[in-house]
């Protein structure tokens, strides 16, 4: 593993000697930082499954994984380019490139535009209806960041965006329209992003507040512990359902069950509205997501 780790400094100490501003680029997409990435490819790789009604083919898998981390990353590029009025006021965010001035604003657009092209590129290998879906996607992935200026719900808009992998999934496997199970996976996953994406702007309220800013977390006030553990049971509720309408067995509900204690937990980290814990909370979602995804595939073998 020490060894692992000193060619990968060394590779990285060589890339960046060569090519400076290097860093900075992996700053931009989060390379660094693979959460949000996670949150994305869990359900997606989980709607793959259930479309492939097993193991997915090999191709599809690797389009789905790739896609997934191009339009994350992408994602975030834009992101910066919407807030580059914003990130400089707040604690955490105002060291990315884009607010020290590594990286220029029209760079960060042109980014944003590689990585959906490359994205698209990939899905020329599945089929028309796909291909159609994705334009959906970028259009949703492009209207996010903006949203947070025009409503306290720009976690829905995320939602949408973060499930829409989900819908394609169905149609790269089957080449049809997604059945009404796969629409309550949707569903069910918009539910879960806005209560995961609320835990999230928690961390941020205060300066929110201050610089006009518009999220869920402002939206439910005090509410907000209670509106998130309804969003989060609402999550599973849906997430049992689909379960019986692709007729899963007892691995796919012992893993939503551990995804449901998970959620628990995250309930008592946001008990005091520590910043902190609030983004552990965050954090946390990671492993409800593995662990739903684990129990699709356990449910796969064991069938």
């Amino acid at each position: 593993m020490q060894r692992i780790k000193a060619i990968m400094h060394k590779l990285m100490a060589g890339i960046t000697q060569r090519f400076p501003r290097f860093p900075a680029f992996i700053k931009l997409i989060r390379a660094d930082k693979p959460i949000g990435t996670l949150l994305l490819l869990w359900p997606t790789l989980g709607a793959l499954w259930l479309a492939s009604d097993s193991m997915p083919s090999g191709y599809l898998l690797l389009i789905f994984i790739a896609g997934t981390w191009l339009m994350r990353s992408g994602g975030c590029a834009i992101n910066d380019y919407a807030d580059i009025g914003i990130d400089g006021s707040v604690l955490r965010t105002k060291e990315r490139p884009l607010i020290t001035g590594t990286i220029k604003r029209k760079e960060a657009l042109m980014v944003f535009v590689v990585f959906c092209l490359l994205s698209f590129c990939l899905l020329l290998f599945t089929n028309k209806l796909t291909i159609e879906l994705s334009f959906g996607a970028a259009f949703v992935a492009a209207l996010y960041p903006f949203m947070k200026r025009y409503t306290h719900m720009p976690q829905v808009v995320l939602g949408i965006a973060f499930s829409w992998g989900i819908l394609m999934a169905f149609t790269a496997t089957t080449g049809e329209w997604p059945p009404a199970a796969a629409w309550l996976l949707f569903v069910a996953n918009c539910l879960w992003t806005v209560a995961y994406d609320t835990e999230y702007a928690m961390v941020d309220r205060e300066y929110d507040l201050k610089l006009g800013v518009k999220s869920t977390a402002i939206l439910f006030g005090d509410a907000d512990k209670v509106i998130i553990g309804t969003l989060q049971a609402m999550f599973v509720l849906a997430m049992a359902m689909a379960g019986l309408r692709f007729e899963l067995g007892w691995a796919y509900f012992l893993g939503l069950a551990v995804a449901a204690a998970l959620l628990v937990y995250q309930q008592t980290l946001l008990k005091d509205r520590d910043v902190d814990k609030c983004f552990s909370a965050f954090l946390n979602n990671h492993w409800v997501g593995l662990s739903i995804f684990a129990g699709i595939v356990l449910d796969a073998l064991v069938s």
